[in-house]
Order: structure tokens, then C-alpha cells, then sequence
């Protein structure tokens, strides 16, 4: 079904192009404004799905693989033109694509759905990412925004909660699927 909440997450996947376009024609305050527009379309998305109680199975899933989808490419798209280091973007990809394996994995193996629910330290590196790439596209309009060691700054802190949480996600996933697993009986 079709709603205000899941018409908004869809606006948000559908400005991904735009962006990635404007990115590549250098016009880093367009981006930054698109990218901004993306971030409050997923906090309305969100806010109007409670508040009108038009939560749907959809929106559960589409939410949270537009936001997957925006943050990936920004990071690839800017690592390409230099604006973040390579390091940065492969851990960021990574840490996404091993959680979504991983999921799609434990899916295959238990045929049992496994909640994938946001920790603390995951919400926060999702916060430090969006932060990081909306400073990044700033920096890139104007490079005298801020100085160049709390960029750097802001890459380290970025990198350290990716790992950081990617593990701690590798950590819950292992945890339940052990406790879901068949006991293997050993004779003696």
C-alpha cells in the first residue's frame, strides 16, 4: 500500500540519482541540499508513519534500504571524486553489505525472520555518517568551512563506530543464531 510515509521514503531513493549527478557535475551545494531534503524526508517518513498510524510491512522494509541506499552511494560517489578517503567508503559498504548478508544468511539457514534492531552505538554511527557526509559536501562547496584536522577528525570517529558497530551487529546475529540452532547430540 501506498501511503504518505512509503511515498516519502520513495521520493528519498528516487533523489539518489539527482544527487549522485549533481555530485559529478561538482555542484556540492545542490548535493547538499538534496542530501539534507533526503535526511528530512526519513525523519517525516518516520514521524507521519506514528503519528497517522500508517506503519506498513512495506515502509519496515523499504526505510531502512533507502537509507542503505543514500549513505553507500554517497560515500562511493565521494571517495571517487576525493572527498573522503577510500578507506572510509570500504568500511562503510562493507560493514552494510555484511549485515545484509548476514541477515539474508540466517534467513536461508533458520528460515526464521531475524530482527535486525538498531543499537545505540548503530544509531549513532548512522548519525556520525550523515553528519560526516553532509560536513564533507560543505567542506567541498567551501573548503574554509572548517579546518582540515576536524575533517580528519571526523573521518577517524566516523571509521571507528562503523567498526564498531559492524561487530557489534556480526556479534547479535551470531549470538542468536547459535541460540536458535538444532542441538547436535555427541555420542560417546
Amino acid at each position: 500500500m501506498l501511503n504518505l510515509p512509503n511515498f516519502l521514503t520513495l521520493v528519498r531513493i528516487l533523489a539518489i540519482p539527482l544527487f549522485l549527478a549533481l555530485l559529478s557535475a561538482r555542484l556540492y551545494l545542490d548535493a547538499l541540499i538534496v542530501f539534507i531534503a533526503g535526511g528530512m524526508t526519513d525523519f517525516l517518513d518516520g514521524a507521519v508513519a506514528r503519528w497517522t498510524q500508517q506503519q506498513t510491512t512495506l515502509g519496515t522494509y523499504l526505510d531502512p534500504v533507502a537509507d542503505k541506499l543514500l549513505v553507500m552511494s554517497s560515500f562511493i560517489m565521494l571517495s571517487l571524486i576525493g572527498g573522503i578517503p577510500p578507506w572510509l567508503a570500504v568500511l562503510v559498504v562493507s560493514r552494510d553489505f555484511i549485515i545484509l548478508f548476514g541477515y539474508g544468511l540466517i534467513y536461508f539457514m533458520v528460515e526464521e525472520r531475524f530482527e535486525i534492531r538498531p543499537s545505540l552505538i548503530g544509531k549513532c554511527n548512522t548519525l556520525l555518517q550523515l553528519v560526516t557526509v553532509g560536513v564533507v559536501l560543505a567542506l567541498l562547496h567551501n573548503p574554509f568551512f572548517l579546518s582540515s584536522w576536524t575533517d580528519d577528525a571526523l573521518m577517524v570517529v566516523t571509521g571507528a563506530t562503523t567498526v564498531a558497530s559492524g561487530l557489534q551487529y556480526i556479534y547479535r546475529g551470531l549470538i542468536w543464531l547459535q541460540n536458535r540452532a538444532p542441538f547436535v547430540s555427541q555420542k560417546p
